[in-house]
């Protein structure tokens, strides 16, 4: 079958990759893609946030599925648009992105249904919001979180020690209108305290298949200091996730939150993402995101043994029911290679060397923010490259996946250099 990947980014050419491995797909298409993509699939030149264009091009090239990796067209109504013309897609309609799409409804679900996460209060006032703050500052040492309502690139999330800053992340948000109209509204809540961990799950209504649970790890710099980012790196499996905290998940979240989108008449289809707490009082909710994370995509697929085209047209199709999915007993980790400045200002255009070599040292290299210049591989975004290692121990992945790295120049290249140490700390 001739399957469409719509997006340019590290998660993006991970899905591509996997899909490539399908003795089903005939043809892979790419829109945009990256530098990566180009190695495994036909690069279109698109815009994703043009849905009809992206429609029409699957419609004229008789695209069999269409898998999406960004929220951005999804919350924008990608699914919907393609349904209505008889097209196959995988991905959440535009109801069901609202999950990730507004922090204010997602919290509204968990709240209304008995769904574990933090205690929120929502504003649409910046002076009401501070004032908020002004009360409750002094009521617990625990740090405040502020979140835009709206997507902003995984970047809208303060987590603020001191009330000064929690007030400063209200201004930056509402005031100085950093994110846009995702900060009309915001969310104050509840600091979850315990280790975080990703819970994503293929579903289809009711029915879901977990994932391999993930960590990610937010902060630009090493110890998890500096500002929040999309993602530095990440691993998997988590090994403070154990069989009892996974059914918990299921039991508490994952169904009651199907369940609850049901009785809303919201048919949610694709990947349902968790974010977790995994507080001293049991699991909580931290987010949930309506599609692939970046960069857990990066290490989950490489320990799917499966067909992943096969899964994803079953979804499109309504029949995951049944179905099973195998998973690698191995380790995987990924280790982010970013510009330098980023999260904040960088520059473009830097000549990138060494992708071979680190491939033959048996690393996989995504390409996240990469294109092709007058003939040269060179960065095009803030988060540059994925390596990812896979072992049989984390001391193993770890290992791969820095020797990778180490392999790869570009010039001011950033990375953390203690992705996944925790785990055998």
């Amino acid at each position: 079958m001739k399957v469409l990947v719509v997006g340019s980014g590290g998660r993006e050419h991970a899905l591509a990759w996997k899909l490539a491995q399908s003795p089903n797909v005939s043809h892979l298409y790419a829109l945009p893609g990256n530098a990566g993509s180009a190695h495994v699939a036909e690069c279109v030149l698109g815009n994703v946030m043009d849905i009809n264009a992206v429609a029409d091009f699957a419609e004229r090239e008789k695209v069999d599925l269409t898998v999406v990796g960004p929220e951005s067209p999804l919350i924008s109504g990608m699914v919907d648009e393609f349904e209505r013309r008889g097209l196959k897609i995988f991905g959440p309609s535009k109801e069901a992105a609202r999950i990730e799409g507004s922090k204010a409804f997602a919290k509204r679900l968990m709240l209304d249904n008995g769904i574990p996460t933090g205690l929120c209060e929502i504003f649409d006032d910046p002076d009401k919001a501070t004032a908020y703050i002004d009360s409750v500052a002094n009521k617990s040492t625990d740090p405040i979180v502020v979140k835009a309502d709206g997507e902003a690139a995984g970047k809208g999330v303060f987590v603020c020690p001191t009330k000064e800053e929690a007030i400063n992340a209200v201004n930056t948000i509402m005031r100085d209108r950093l994110f846009g109209a995702s900060g009309d509204t915001i969310v104050i809540e509840d600091y979850l305290d315990g280790p975080e961990a990703t819970f994503m799950c293929f579903v289809d209504g009711e029915d879901f298949s977990p994932m391999v649970p993930s960590q990610d790890h937010k902060r630009a710099y090493d110890n998890d200091e500096g500002p929040n980012t999309g993602g530095m790196g990440c691993y998997a499996p988590v090994p403070v996730f154990g069989h009892d905290i996974r059914a918990t998940v299921v039991d508490t979240i994952v169904r009651p939150t199907l369940k609850s989108l049901s009785k809303l008449g919201i048919h949610y289809k694709g990947v349902l993402y968790v974010g977790l707490a995994l507080t001293s009082k049991g699991p909580k909710v931290v987010e949930f995101n309506c599609r692939f994370g970046d960069p857990e995509t990066q290490v989950v697929l490489p320990l799917m043994d499966g067909d992943l085209a096969e899964i994803c047209l079953a979804v499109a199709e309504g029949k995951l029911d049944g179905m099973s999915i195998d998973w690698l007993d191995r380790k995987a980790v990924c280790v982010v290679m970013a510009s330098g400045g980023y999260p904040g200002e960088y520059e473009k255009g830097k000549i990138i060397t060494g992708i071979e070599e680190a491939e033959a040292t048996g690393a996989i290299v995504f390409h996240a923010g990469t294109e092709i210049k007058d003939g040269k591989l060179v960065t095009s975004g803030g988060r540059v490259l994925g390596v990812t290692g896979i072992g049989d121990t984390f001391a193993e992945a770890i290992d791969l996946a820095y020797t990778g790295v180490s392999k790869i120049c570009f010039d001011r290249a950033h990375y953390r250099r203690d992705i996944a140490r925790r785990v055998v700390s």
